[in-house]
């Protein structure tokens, strides 16, 4: 009989608890409760894994309290609500899910984009609120086919938003740390281009870059002040890659023309005055929220997790 002990930060799909339970024994919260540092640290004091997401904190004081954890199976790509650095260096084995949420992601990031241009909220909000009559002023957009497109990372999703792209006949800028070979270039149909090239030149900007010490405030009111007056900024990465207060007077002011926001810097709180603004579209933090992609996501960290507790290498540790 196996006797590891399993505890599952977030809901999760039934079958993939099923499986973990055929396993080990299961501690789960599917009642969607939001689990603080401190619950989760007594949750964990006997555990061997745990499958976390996005809003669970795995710290240093979490991990102290859970002596015998082996491995953290993080449901999503991003991993910046564990300290990395602290499993490492207590042996403790942490896990992503690359891959699965590209295509979903990619998605998202393309209708922010669309929404935001054409003002599709606006026109929706317009039209609930009896104000289209026939002598109305129409909201007006901004055109996406044809234009420029940069891309701020090109991983996985940002490349799946480059192919995208063909579609709507744009031009396509990429920026990122290492450049892709000119064979690659030429097979995706894009460009490099420097940081401050691509601001300068693109209709549309979309932010795909991890959220690291590096990439907080990447952009800010300097970075702002290099688009064009009729660009329109898309996050779909992390909310402390750009300075929202920056963005809040860069909309304000019509420094540039719009935003979608899938992210922000102190999510689930939102800046009062992006909530506010007419010229911004705003998420809640869904770019792999389908029902196929979650479960897809739930499944890979389960794999994950049960492959450390079986004393194999899972397929994604994370190794930075």
């Amino acid at each position: 009989m196996n006797y590891n002990t399993i505890v599952v930060a977030p809901p999760i799909f039934p079958d993939v608890l099923e499986e973990l339970r055929r396993h080990a024994r299961v501690v789960d919260n599917q009642s969607g409760t939001p689990l603080d540092a401190m619950t989760l640290a007594a949750r964990l004091a006997e555990a061997d894994g745990l499958l976390a997401f996005a809003l669970n904190p795995v710290t240093a004081e979490v991990l102290a309290a859970a002596p015998g954890l082996r491995v953290v199976a993080n449901i999503g790509v991003g991993y910046d609500n564990i300290d990395v650095a602290a499993c490492n260096s207590r042996g403790v084995i942490v896990t992503n899910t690359p891959g699965v949420v590209d295509d979903a992601t990619a998605d998202l990031a393309f209708g922010l984009m669309l929404a935001a241009a054409r003002r599709i909220v606006e026109g929706d909000r317009f039209v609930r609120e009896g104000s289209w009559t026939p002598k109305a002023q129409l909201p007006m957009g901004l055109d996406v086919h044809h234009r420029t497109l940069g891309i701020v990372g090109f991983g996985r999703i940002g490349r799946a938003i480059a192919r995208r792209a063909v579609g709507f006949d744009m031009t396509v800028l990429y920026h990122n740390r290492r450049r892709l070979e000119a064979g690659e270039e030429t097979t995706l149909g894009v460009s490099y281009a420097s940081l401050e090239d691509l601001l300068e030149k693109a209709d549309f900007i979309v932010l795909q870059v991890p959220g690291t010490a590096e990439t907080r405030h990447l952009i800010g009111a300097a970075e702002l002040a290099r688009m064009k007056r009729t660009a329109v900024l898309v996050n779909t990465a992390r909310g402390g890659v750009v300075d929202e207060q920056a963005l809040v007077e860069a909309l304000k002011r019509g420094r540039i023309a719009a935003a979608g926001l899938d992210v922000f810097e102190g999510e689930p709180d939102v800046n009062p005055d992006l909530r506010n603004l007419p010229n911004v579209v705003l998420a809640p933090h869904v770019g792999s929220a389908t029902l196929a992609t979650r479960h897809a996501m739930v499944w890979r960290a389960a794999r994950n997790l049960l492959a450390v507790l079986a004393g194999q290498e899972p397929p994604d540790r994370v190794r930075s």
